[in-house]
């Protein structure tokens, strides 16, 4: 914007100066050629008085060399014939320039004439001597004469258009640069507020003052209005969060009482630590819904995904013996670290896993396949079961699978990861157990270390025993 106010100035301000000063330097240009000519005829007329009292050669030879134009050779007279002679032509004084035809036309028209003669022009101005003859003077008019002073004028006005239009841009610039600050000001607090930044506002006191135009000034209100309204919208959406989960606390209660009262067993300890731990994900939300971002504690990225995985299969295997599922864990043993926050890995492992058990019937076999690459950690979850009627819209928010107790939303939170880490998310057809197979892809990023590529053998549980053999 500054650059461009500058070129409009330099383009306006020119031609302004051009409009100006292009008729100026022609109007020196003809002064000077009149004032040339003006001071010729003053020549010419001071030989007047001498003419009208003698025709006398010498006499008028003697007023000749008393004038300017007589002593630089610039002046003659042409004098008439006697009335006793029978010539035409009368003798000559001075340095004559201009041919004998045009003399005769000055004095047979009785008028001052201006002929081109070699190097400039002779100015031809008739004086009566008598009654019945006229002299001619002639006054030599160099061309230089004609445009002395002409350049410097030109010179002048060129500097003053320059002089011109330095000030324009001198001024655009400054106008430009109070502009741009406070596009820039505005600019910075919109990046700021991007990156998460809600307490970022516009400083609109004080901009008049500073120069910012009116148009920027409203923009800046507009935003803080907005910036406001963002905070306020937030805050009403966590505490709406908040109150929607501590709701659950009421189901959740019932079901701790009903899973204590199970006794003791396997599934009875599975369920009780499925209960525990659904409480204390309720109360983190809760925690985290009625907190402000500005009081978040700081989250480090990055965490073994190898080691997530391990555990929370061995979390799902237990639920999968009770059902009849077989399932397999394979290259879960050599470290895949990823530049994301272990309890979001967590929860999208659960969420993969989760389908499985949600979407396929009892006694289906899934797998989980983990590859470490150079530049990525691919992890496949893959089940025996009738897998994808539509996988566009099974990644779709809201739609998933559809059926009864589906939200829709677990694969597009995977995805929502996947694409934070740099990867991607891809739904197909597993190859070794014919259902269902997703494909999870994390970016490792530049400064996180992965190991080579390396497909390992079977899986441990989490009880370090084998778990069963696929069919």
């Amino acid at each position: 914007m500054r650059r461009e106010l500058v070129k409009a100035a330099v383009a306006g301000t020119t031609m302004v100066a051009l409009a100006f000063l292009i008729p100026l330097g022609l109007m020196v240009q003809k002064t000077a050629r009149d004032r040339a000519f003006a001071a010729a005829d003053r020549q010419a007329a001071a030989l007047g008085p001498a003419l009208a009292i003698t025709t006398d050669q010498d006499a008028l030879a003697r007023a000749l060399a008393s004038t300017d134009a007589g002593a630089r050779g610039r002046i003659a007279v042409h004098l008439p014939a006697p009335q006793a002679s029978a010539e035409t032509e009368g003798p000559t004084l001075g340095t004559a320039r201009a041919v004998p035809a045009d003399v005769t036309a000055a004095a047979d028209q009785g008028k001052v004439l201006t002929v081109q003669v070699p190097g400039g022009f002779a100015r031809l101005q008739p004086v009566a001597v008598d009654t019945s003859r006229i002299a001619v003077v002639e006054v030599y008019v160099a061309e230089a004469d004609l445009t002395r002073g002409v350049a410097t004028a030109w010179l002048v006005l060129s500097l003053v258009a320059l002089g011109l239009v330095a000030v324009a841009v001198l001024v655009a610039d400054r106008m430009g640069a109070r502009i741009v600050r406070s596009a820039g000001r505005l600019a910075g607090a919109a990046r700021a507020l991007g990156t998460g930044d809600l307490a970022v506002r516009v400083p609109v006191e004080g901009a008049e003052v500073d120069g910012s135009p009116a148009e920027l000034r409203d923009a800046a209100t507009a935003f803080n209005a907005m910036a406001d309204r963002v905070v306020q919208l937030l805050a009403a959406e966590r505490e709406l969060a908040a109150d929607l989960s501590h709701r659950l606390r009421t189901p959740l209660t019932v079901l701790r009482l009903n899973a204590a009262s199970l006794g003791n067993g396997d599934a009875a300890d599975a369920t009780r630590h499925a209960v525990a731990q659904l409480e204390r994900e309720v109360d983190q939300i809760i925690r985290s819904a009625r907190r402000a971002p500005a009081d978040a504690p700081a989250v480090t990225l990055g965490c073994d995904a190898a080691e997530v995985i391990r555990e929370r299969v061995g979390f799902w295997s237990a639920l999968a013996e009770d059902e009849g599922r077989t399932w397999r864990l394979h290259g879960a043993e050599v470290p895949a670290p990823v530049p994301v926050q272990r309890g979001d890995l967590a929860a999208a492992v659960d969420a993969l896993l989760g389908n499985v058990f949600r979407h396929t019937a009892v006694g289906t076999a899934f797998s989980v396949d983990v590859t470490a690459t150079e530049h990525a950690v691919i992890v496949l979850v893959g089940d025996a079961g009738p897998g994808f009627a539509d996988p566009s819209a099974a990644v779709r928010r809201g739609e998933g699978h559809g059926g009864e107790g589906s939200t829709g939303l677990g694969l597009d939170i995977v995805r929502k990861l996947a694409e934070a880490a740099g990867g991607d998310l891809a739904l197909g057809r597993s190859a070794g157990l014919g259902g269902a197979e997703i494909r999870l892809r994390l970016g490792t990023g530049p400064s996180v270390p992965a190991p080579g590529a390396r497909r390992l053998g079977r899986g441990r549980r989490r009880s370090a025993e084998p778990g069963p053999a696929l069919p």
